[in-house]
């Protein structure tokens, strides 16, 4: 290959697929039919669930926080858990929490356009990045000066990692290719979780917008997984694997890019792929186990206790008065009131006063997904 100069755009980037054969690798087959079977595991564990998008709020929110703090953007649970208790929270958020819900939001956006689209496109991915960002902006313009700097927090601040291709055309022919490998399986007919993992270099190498390539990247991973049938919602909590592997995550990226040194990336990423669907069929387990429990408890301590109550309580962390009356019908204040201490005298609900805001907490889904 020829010498990489990480100073100058990398219009040298190879076109996928990889000149590498991974088909034959020992090492790589028994990893990826051990992360097959594990990410099998939690699309079937997602049916279990009453209504599979009560993940939209749990562990989509945590796969949203944990992608937008790879990014150095950090805010809270308990920001975020606020925020999403009530649409008017959310215009009052701070910055980082605005973030994270943008992402949260981008990737069932996403979902949806798949589901009409049937296919990864470009249009897709795009829509993805201007929902992130808040931006109508499209790919990247061909004189644009990028390049990717060590951020403040690391060693050699501000010194030059990667300087993604440029010019006339580069992108967009770069992308075309991106898109027929992950479509045209009877021309590459790799595995769709091999093809997940090069895809994933070859986006963040061809680095096609100017911000946000990042968090559109691991989006575009759940989606296609969703598109080949291997997950029925873009529910896996990926990014946690990674933001506690950072520097491997950087470091496999790097070394393919001045080695072609594919192998580790892919072992890392599968890797990631089957650690993540452990603690996602974790999260699942849990959360249907403490909600059946909650029900039982709640239909003996609560006459007016439902399955559909149930439900909306463990949709979200934080409820107001509204997530009850939503469910329970047009009540007066007063019968609100008293609903809203039964539920707190039976342990489902502990209060939280924040100036003149109340909010109720579901302590038990809160410990499971922090846990």
């Amino acid at each position: 290959m020829a010498k990489y100069d990480r100073n100058t755009p990398y219009n040298d980037l190879p076109p996928l697929p990889p000149a590498s054969e991974f088909d034959n690798d020992p090492e790589i087959l028994k990893k990826l039919v051990s992360a097959s079977r594990a990410l099998a595991s939690v699309d079937s564990n997602v049916l279990r669930l009453p209504n599979p998008y009560m993940l939209v709020n749990t562990i989509a929110l945590q796969e949203a926080k944990a992608s937008t703090a790879i990014e150095n953007i950090f805010t809270t649970e308990d920001e975020l858990y606020k925020a999403i208790s009530d649409t008017t929270n959310e215009a009052k958020a701070n910055p980082a929490t605005k973030e994270v819900l943008k992402y949260r939001e981008a990737l069932w956006e996403g979902n949806r356009q798949l589901e009409t689209e049937k296919t990864i496109t470009l249009n897709l991915i795009t829509k993805i990045f201007q929902q992130i960002k808040s931006t109508q902006a499209d790919l990247r313009s061909p004189q644009a000066q990028i390049i990717i700097r060590q951020g403040q927090s690391e060693f050699r601040t501000g010194e030059i990692v990667y300087t993604p291709p440029r010019g006339e055309g580069v992108i967009e022919k770069l992308m075309d290719n991106l898109l027929q490998y992950l479509n045209d399986d009877l021309k590459y007919p790799a595995d769709p979780l091999l093809k997940m993992c090069i895809a994933h270099y070859q986006f963040e190498a061809i680095h096609p917008f100017s911000d946000g390539n990042g968090r559109t990247g691991r989006i575009l991973n759940l989606l296609y997984l969703v598109n080949k049938g291997l997950l029925s919602k873009p529910v896996l909590y990926l990014s946690k694997y990674i933001i506690a592997n950072k520097d491997d995550y950087y470091f496999n990226l790097s070394a393919v890019t001045q080695r072609e040194s594919w192998k580790n990336w892919i072992m890392y990423m599968l890797d990631a792929m089957e650690k993540t669907s452990i603690l996602t069929n974790r999260l699942i387990n849990e959360t249907v186990k403490q909600m059946e429990a909650t029900l039982d408890h709640g239909r003996k301590h609560i006459k007016w206790y439902s399955k559909e109550m149930n439900e909306a309580l463990f949709s979200q962390p934080y409820s107001r008065t509204k997530t009850v009356s939503d469910i329970v019908g047009k009540k007066s204040r007063t019968t609100i009131s008293k609903y809203m201490d039964e539920l707190m005298e039976a342990k489902i609900l502990s209060p939280k006063k924040e100036g003149n805001e109340m909010y109720y907490l579901n302590d038990d889904l809160i410990r499971i997904l922090e846990g």
